[in-house]
């Protein structure tokens, strides 16, 4: 079976249109495993979800440690932290306290976060 291995030092813009680009002359049936940090890792998922591939072709193997994205289920916007799975972040859109799980979307590359103190403010 023909292998390409393909590497870039993060996900940026040029490296997942690369990506892709590759991914276009592909054919039925390969297999894709994406390794490195979370936010890289979580990135080129999405760039390659929206080329077609299917989970059951993809592995992620993420770090334990490096930056994640937190989605906010409130603005929309995507905050880049170091913090661990469960603490605090502010959302760099509408400056909400967020806390974020190990809840993934594939679909929005990050992880959701939700108002901290929500129940709180009721």
């Amino acid at each position: 079976m023909p292998r390409q291995d393909f590497r870039f030092a993060s996900a940026n813009p040029e490296a997942l249109a690369n990506l892709r680009s590759v991914l276009e002359r592909s054919c039925v049936g390969v297999r894709l495993v994406l390794a490195g940090p979370p936010a890289d890792v979580h990135a080129a998922a999405s760039a390659v979800a929206e080329c077609g591939l299917v989970d059951e072709e993809i592995t992620l193997l993420c770090d334990e440690v490096g930056p994640r994205v937190i989605f906010c289920g409130h603005c929309h916007a995507s905050t880049t932290t170091d913090h661990p799975i469960g603490t605090d972040v502010d959302c760099r859109g509408c400056a909400t306290t967020l806390t974020f799980t190990d809840h993934f979307s594939r679909r929005v590359g990050g992880y959701l976060g939700f108002s901290a103190h929500a129940e709180e403010a009721a």
